[in-house]
């Protein structure tokens, strides 16, 4: 990550969830949520702790993503430039992953990456128990 494009206050990582049901998240979507939080601090982002639901503080409506009102008064309050936000789907043989890097003065989408994670038995696992 080049983080000089991108500073401006500290950073706040959304549980990734589940694609087909915004509000349903689990133990894969929590562990990648907490595995992003380290890398982006490995890399010299300002990661806050704090815990944020992405059913609560995400929405997607007209094709583009928007962050509610109630992140951005969250983010003012802890004064966070930038929402990590991200969704899963489970498929027969991978689980597509796709993370966005919201800035939330305008919900303007700085980066973003998409991969494919191998459903080997630990993300099977980690997606049965998905609640």
């Amino acid at each position: 990550f080049d983080t000089s494009a991108l500073a401006g206050g500290p950073v706040l990582v959304a549980t990734v969830v589940n694609v087909n049901n915004l509000g349903r998240s689990g133990p894969l979507g929590r562990t990648l949520s907490e595995q992003y939080g380290t890398l982006m601090v490995a890399n010299g982002f300002n990661v806050k702790e704090i815990k944020l639901r992405g059913d609560v503080f995400v929405q997607e409506g007209a094709g583009e993503l928007l962050l509610s009102r109630e992140i951005k008064d969250i983010a003012r309050n802890h004064n966070a430039a930038l929402v990590l936000v991200g969704t899963y789907s489970a498929a027969a043989n991978f689980t597509y992953v796709s993370l966005k890097l919201v800035r939330t003065e305008d919900s303007r989408i700085v980066r973003g990456y998409d991969y494919a994670l191998p459903n080997d038995r630990d993300v099977q696992r980690l997606l049965q128990t998905a609640r």
